[in-house]
C-alpha cells in the first residue's frame, strides 16, 4: 500500500522557510528519515564494514549490505549486480575504463547522443583518445526528441557501445530506452544508460530494460551526496577487470600479483561511503513506499501545469517536448532579452531557487542556439503554488528589465 507524498515539513531545509526549491535536478532535498538513518550509524554502530568480526562491525556491515539490497530493489536489480560508487559520473567512468579499455579498440564505434550530460560524454571522449575509437552522435529534432532513424543508420555500422541518457537534464525528454536497447543488442552493441534524472521520477526496471549498464546517483534521488550506483549484468561485471586497486577488491594478494574479488566488491576499492549507502537505502525505501507510479503521476501533473503557466510569460521559450507525457518534471527555458543568470539571481531574491547555466551539456546548448538556459526542476514536495511563485517571479523579471 502506497503512502502519501512527503511535504515541506519532512525536508529540513524547506521546513518553516519561505524557500521555493526548484533545483532538484541538480540536487534533491534530503528528508528527515534519511538524515536520521545516517545519524544512527554515526551515533550507534559506527565501524568499518566487511572487515571486523566484533558486534559493531557486524551491525554496520549488515546495515550497509541491506541498504545495497534496498537500492537494487528500487530499480529491479539484485545486490550482486549493484556496484556502489561515489556518483553516476564515477559509475560511467568505471565502465569506460574497465569495460571500455578491455573491449574497445582503434576503429571501433561508440554511439552517443547530442543531449548527453558531460558525465556521459567526456569519459567516452577520453576512451576514444586512448584507443583510437570513433564517436558518433544521434541528433535531436526541434522538439527535443532523438532522431531514431539516424540511430538505425549508426547501428548498421556495428558499434561496440551505445550510451544514452534515460532523461535529458535540459530538455526533460524521456527517451525510449527500452526500444533503443532492443535495437542496439540486435546490432551486437552493449548499452549504457545514464539514469540520473530518471530514477527519482520514473518506474525503472533494469532487468526488464535489459541494459548492460545503468548508472545513477543518490543525491538526486533524495539520498546524500557521495554515493552513486552502477547496475550491470552479472556476467558482464564478472568479465571486467577492476577499475581501482586497493583494499576490499581482492581475494588474495601476493607481492607481485593479486587475485581479485567477485563483483560487486571487485569494483569497490577502499573504505565504503557507509553512512551514505545506508542513507540512500532509506531514500529508496521511501520512493518504493510511495510507489513509483504515484511519483510519476505527480511529476507528470506538475510539469503539465508548469508548461501551461510558463506559456503565459511573454518572450519565454520552453525547450523540449510540449507533451507532458514525454517529459520528466523539469523545464528549461529562455527569456528573451534576459540572461539566465540574471533570471536566477532576481528569482532568488524572493526565495525561488532555479538553476542557470549550460547544465553540463554544452554541445546541447549549441544545438539549441543558446549559451545557457534557466531551469526549474520539480520534486515530490513540489506544488502548483511553487509554479505560481515561479511565474510571478518571471513577470517581475520582465518588469525589472522593462520588457
Amino acid at each position: 500500500m502506497s503512502i502519501a507524498l512527503p511535504t515541506f515539513a519532512e525536508f529540513p531545509v524547506l521546513a518553516g522557510r519561505e524557500v521555493c526549491y526548484l533545483d532538484s535536478a541538480a540536487t534533491s532535498q534530503t528528508p528527515v528519515v534519511v538524515l536520521e538513518a545516517m545519524d544512527a550509524y554515526y551515533r550507534e554502530y559506527r565501524a568499518s564494514v566487511h572487515r571486523g568480526v566484533y558486534p559493531l562491525a557486524a551491525e554496520a556491515t549488515q546495515a550497509y549490505e541491506q541498504a545495497r539490497e534496498r537500492i537494487a530493489a528500487l530499480v529491479g536489480s539484485t545486490a550482486g549486480e549493484t556496484v556502489l560508487t561515489r556518483n553516476a559520473t564515477e559509475a560511467i567512468n568505471l565502465v569506460a575504463y574497465s569495460w571500455g579499455s578491455a573491449n574497445v579498440s582503434a576503429g571501433d564505434l561508440i554511439v552517443l547522443t547530442e543531449m548527453e550530460h558531460h558525465s556521459n560524454l567526456v569519459p567516452w571522449q577520453m576512451l576514444s583518445q586512448r584507443t583510437g575509437a570513433e564517436l558518433a552522435f544521434v541528433p535531436i529534432d526541434d522538439d527535443g526528441l532523438l532522431e531514431l532513424d539516424v540511430l538505425d543508420e549508426l547501428l548498421a555500422r556495428k558499434p561496440k557501445l551505445v550510451a544514452v541518457t534515460h532523461v535529458s537534464n535540459v530538455l526533460a525528454t524521456i527517451n525510449p530506452v527500452a526500444d533503443i536497447v532492443v535495437r542496439a543488442h540486435a546490432a551486437g552493441a552493449k548499452v549504457l544508460i545514464d539514469g540520473s534524472q530518471a530514477v527519482p521520477h520514473l518506474p525503472v526496471d533494469v532487468r526488464a530494460l535489459d541494459a548492460d549498464f545503468y548508472a545513477w546517483t543518490g543525491h538526486k534521488a533524495y539520498g546524500p551526496t557521495g554515493i552513486g550506483v552502477l547496475n550491470a549484468k552479472r556476467e558482464v561485471l564478472e568479465a571486467m577487470p577492476p577499475f581501482l586497486g586497493g583494499g576490499s577488491m581482492i581475494s588474495r594478494v601476493e607481492l607481485h600479483q593479486s587475485r581479485y574479488a567477485e563483483p560487486p566488491a571487485r569494483f569497490e576499492a577502499g573504505t565504503s561511503a557507509i553512512a551514505e549507502g545506508i542513507g540512500l537505502g532509506v531514500a529508496c525505501d521511501l520512493l518504493r513506499d510511495i510507489g513509483m507510479e504515484a511519483v510519476r503521476d505527480h511529476g507528470r501533473e506538475i510539469v503539465a501545469y508548469a508548461i501551461v503557466r510558463l506559456s503565459e510569460v511573454p518572450g519565454l521559450a520552453l525547450h523540449g517536448p510540449a507533451d507532458a507525457s514525454l517529459r520528466a518534471p523539469l523545464c528549461s527555458f529562455s527569456l528573451e532579452g534576459v540572461h539566465p543568470h540574471d533570471v536566477a539571481e532576481i528569482l532568488g531574491r524572493d526565495g525561488v531557487c532555479v538553476r542557470a547555466g549550460h547544465h553540463c551539456a554544452q554541445p546541447l546548448m549549441r544545438r539549441l542556439g543558446v549559451s545557457a538556459t534557466s531551469r526549474a526542476s520539480f520534486a515530490l514536495h513540489s506544488t502548483r503554488d511553487d509554479i505560481d511563485r515561479l511565474v510571478s517571479g518571471l513577470h517581475n523579471v520582465r518588469d525589472i528589465f522593462a520588457l
